[in-house]
């Protein structure tokens, strides 16, 4: 798997709305910038996004204008647009911001998302 399908697969998995999906792509350190929170524990990226399923109903997650900064054999950083879309209090809403994600290949072969940062626009 290449480091396109990786963010693929990330954002496939953030989708399913199941953390033990979205943990299976991330790199045991990885670290989350949030615009209101730093979360650098496995339960802490758990809890964050559990929180937002739970605040965003039926959320979807998608990335658009993907540009990947670089590129090399151990390691991959991109940068795009995320937009989001669901349900807040029984109202339809959707928003968009800054993402940049990095991505590292561990020994057996597999791309692992070790940090992300969302903004807001």
């Amino acid at each position: 798997m290449g480091h396109e399908r990786a963010l693929e697969q990330y954002i496939s998995a953030t989708n399913t709305h199941d953390f033990n999906n979205v943990r299976s792509v991330l790199h045991e350190d990885a670290i989350y910038w949030f615009s209101n929170n730093t979360c650098t524990t496995s339960r802490e990226i758990q809890s964050y996004f559990e929180n937002a399923w739970n605040v965003i109903k039926e959320e979807v997650y998608s990335s658009e204008d993907i540009k990947w900064l670089t590129n090399d054999e151990r390691s991959a950083t991109c940068i795009y647009t995320y937009r989001y879309e669901g349900y807040y209090n029984g109202e339809f809403v959707k928003g968009s911001g800054r993402a940049t994600n990095i991505f590292t290949k561990e020994a057996n072969g597999e791309w692992k998302l070790i940090h992300e940062h969302l903004s807001s626009i």
